[in-house]
């Protein structure tokens, strides 16, 4: 079993970035600027926005970082995303979800233009990702193609099962998987919470992608033998013996699944890191198409 390293990969797309960016300062060209609307105090949300501020110092982007109360109106809000919207300086910029329950998540991400839609969740940049052209692709199933790729895992004419089907993740992940080239070609199965017999798909997985949000959901006995098994969940599991009151887990039980698997990425320290890695690089392919 080789572990998925998601934290060595992050250190190496650093590396990687903070070298281009250190070049277009040399040529005079303009530095990435990524800009985040965070909106109440949730406190895996503020934890998400300070990894990201923080990944933008190390690589030497600049980073903006717009703070607004729970209570802020829908109005207000769309009037924070018109101005970053057309603000010159700013290269991509995300909103920070989930947002509280009087805001609409969708007219939100309808009204930020898809050039600066860093995150990859406008349907303009969702539609020319279905028809393969250029666009910026979701960051965490990018995130995921970019461990496949740098491990060298093969996707052509494989099986991969995805369980879950969100918007965000599963069902781009499955257009993605299923085109022609690099990181392609393979037969996708996407799965959800109304597919029988879950578990007989799941055993048929060359690579089973865990998207579902419950803990742990997956277990050794659905997994088969050499499969590669990539985990995007994070949830907090109650755990009174740790400092925190909780752990972090996936959507995989690590310890049945692991001994089974060729590969495997864990939580934490998978996924999520290429989640932050995909925004990064999005923020970069923006500055560079406005060269």
């Amino acid at each position: 079993m080789t572990l998925l390293d998601g934290k060595k990969l992050a250190a190496e797309i650093k590396s990687e970035i903070k070298e281009k960016v250190a070049f277009r300062k040399s040529e005079g060209k303009k530095i990435p600027h990524l800009a985040a609307i965070l909106v109440g105090e949730n406190p895996a949300s503020m934890a998400y926005v300070r990894n990201k501020v923080k990944s933008c110092d190390e690589v030497g982007f600049f980073s903006t970082l717009i703070k607004e109360p729970e209570t802020i109106s829908e109005e207000e809000l769309l009037q924070v995303v018109e101005n970053l919207n057309n603000n010159p300086e700013i290269d991509g910029f995300i909103v920070q979800l989930p947002l509280p329950k009087h805001i609409n998540e969708h007219l939100i991400t309808l009204a930020i233009k898809p050039e600066k839609d860093v995150d990859g969740f406008h349907p303009v940049n969702l539609g020319k990702m279905m028809l393969g052209l250029p666009c910026f692709i979701s960051a965490t199933p990018k995130g995921i193609l970019e461990m496949l790729q740098r491990y060298a895992i093969p996707t052509k004419g494989k099986h991969v099962v995805v369980v879950g089907r969100s918007n965000i993740v599963g069902t781009p992940m499955s257009i993605l998987l299923s085109r022609k080239g690099l990181n392609g070609d393979a037969t996708v199965t996407l799965c959800h919470s109304y597919t029988n017999n879950l578990k007989s798909f799941t055993l048929q997985a060359d690579i089973l992608i865990a998207a579902t949000g419950i803990p742990e959901f997956i277990t050794g006995d659905m997994v088969k033998p050499g499969a590669v098994v990539i985990d995007v969940g994070i949830n907090r599991v109650e755990d009174n013996n740790h400092v925190k009151g909780f752990r972090l887990t996936g959507d995989v039980h690590f310890p049945s699944v692991s001994p089974l698997s060729s590969y495997i990425s864990p939580v934490p320290g998978g996924v999520g890191q290429l989640t932050v890695m995909a925004l990064i690089q999005n923020t970069l392919l923006a500055v560079e198409r406005r060269d």
